[in-house]
């Protein structure tokens, strides 16, 4: 007897053979976007920018080898497991001081190269201000307020936030992390994504992940539905004409939201963070067509919306 499946049991029987997510390797991540953002960066109409931020992702990269981090202990993780609750939450609990030592170091690294004096007013700054008032805009950031301080530093301690963060994730296993309630923020610390990509190679390939703004763990999200509201009707594609193939914003008719995102089959190098920045010339026409991000880039500093 022919058996007819739902649409549900589809994909259903379908979840079960998709990796579910894709942990981030900490020897990679940072020297992958590095090298990214170093190759967008040549004859582009952002170069200077785009090569301060090679050099942030450089020292992010170093920084992270160095960097010890504690975990939530067993009974923490199993609790946050069994509840679909984020194992390394972004907002409500403290954070140990490693991650304004990141800080210092990526500072460093930025204020030794040859940058406009903004950059280096910036970096200055963020010298002089005390533990208690870095932590708070770090705060306000992880919380996406609008009011966030020193908007020039805004991408520098986000960059430290993400080592720190990156630093745990790479620590787990798939198994830590529960199944949360809602496939639009990151399992593991409760993060919006800044883009997706679709991936290749074996056993990605052909599936969408959503990428962490902050961990930059990754997870499965199915193909033409709308990451912000999760409607499957309304849902177009939108590219810059002459421009790369792995390059196309999502957006959706529903809740008038957009990201992008990028194929590696037509660029294998495609980085969500490090193309996002270099193709704000798409935010630009999603923009005039009446969409908003539905939520920004951790170097670009901006507010969602």
């Amino acid at each position: 007897m022919q058996r007819i499946l739902e649409p549900g049991q589809i994909e259903a029987l379908a979840s079960r053979s998709v990796p579910r997510l894709r942990l981030p390797d900490r020897s990679r991540v940072f020297a992958a976007r590095a090298e990214r953002l170093g190759a967008l960066s040549r004859g582009h109409a952002l170069q200077g920018y785009l090569e301060l931020l090679a050099t942030l992702a450089a020292a992010q990269h170093a920084a992270l080898q160095s960097l010890e981090v504690t975990l939530p202990n067993e009974s923490r993780r199993a609790a946050a497991r069994h509840h679909g609750m984020p194992v390394i939450p972004a907002l409500g609990e403290a954070r140990s001081s490693a991650w304004r030592g990141v800080l210092d170091a990526l500072r460093t690294a930025v204020a030794a190269g040859n940058y406009p004096p903004a950059v280096a007013a910036a970096c200055e700054r963020l010298a002089t201000r005390s533990a208690e008032a870095l932590d708070a805009q770090a705060d306000r950031l992880l919380a996406v307020e609008v009011a966030v301080g020193d908007a020039a530093a805004a991408p520098l301690i986000m960059a430290a936030l993400q080592v720190y963060w990156v630093a745990m994730a790479a620590r787990l296993v798939a198994d830590d992390v529960g199944v949360p309630e809602s496939s639009g923020v990151c399992p593991v610390c409760g993060t919006l994504p800044v883009a997706s990509i679709v991936r290749t190679g074996a056993p990605y390939a052909g599936y969408r992940y959503l990428h962490c703004a902050l961990c930059a763990t990754e997870w499965h999200r199915v193909r033409i539905e709308c990451t912000q509201c999760s409607a499957t009707t309304g849902v177009a594609y939108h590219s810059i004409e002459g421009g790369s193939a792995a390059i196309r914003a999502e957006s959706c008719d529903s809740c008038h939201g957009y990201r992008k995102i990028f194929y590696q089959e037509h660029d294998p190098a495609v980085d969500a963070v490090a193309d996002d920045v270099a193709s704000i010339a798409l935010d630009l026409l999603l923009t005039e067509a009446g969409f908003h991000r539905a939520s920004g880039n951790p170097l670009l500093w901006q507010s969602p919306g």
